[in-house]
């Protein structure tokens, strides 16, 4: 049934371990949730996900209709500007702390039991 293909990383394997090597997944841990590109669009999504934090938006977006103008518009965008920012150095600081920690163990030299 199934079969399984070692191919030492040593001398004269080398060139056919990193072909082959390149179908199969890598054991690295990863357990951020961001990465550089998506941290903002992805952080304002689970922030948003928060009844608080949708009711703020509201408020904000009522505010701007003529009519409706209680305070003036910067005034009522300044909490939930202020609670996003705080949220998201937060969880910035986390996630690259948990980064840290990832690279620290993918770095670990390890034992490999050989006969």
């Amino acid at each position: 049934g199934k079969h399984r293909t070692v191919i030492p990383c040593l001398g004269h394997f080398k060139e056919e371990y990193e072909k082959v090597s390149k179908l199969y997944m890598n054991n690295r841990i990863r357990t951020t949730k961001y990465t550089v590109l998506n941290f903002i669009p992805r952080n304002l999504f689970e922030q948003f996900h928060r009844v608080a934090n949708l009711y703020f938006l509201f408020l904000v977006i009522l505010n701007w209709v003529p009519m409706v103008e209680a305070f003036q518009k910067e005034i009522t965008m300044l909490p939930l500007v202020v609670v996003l920012t705080i949220i998201a150095v937060k969880d910035g600081l986390e996630d690259y702390s948990k980064y840290k920690m990832d690279k620290q163990i993918n770095n670990l030299l390890t034992k490999v039991y050989s006969r």
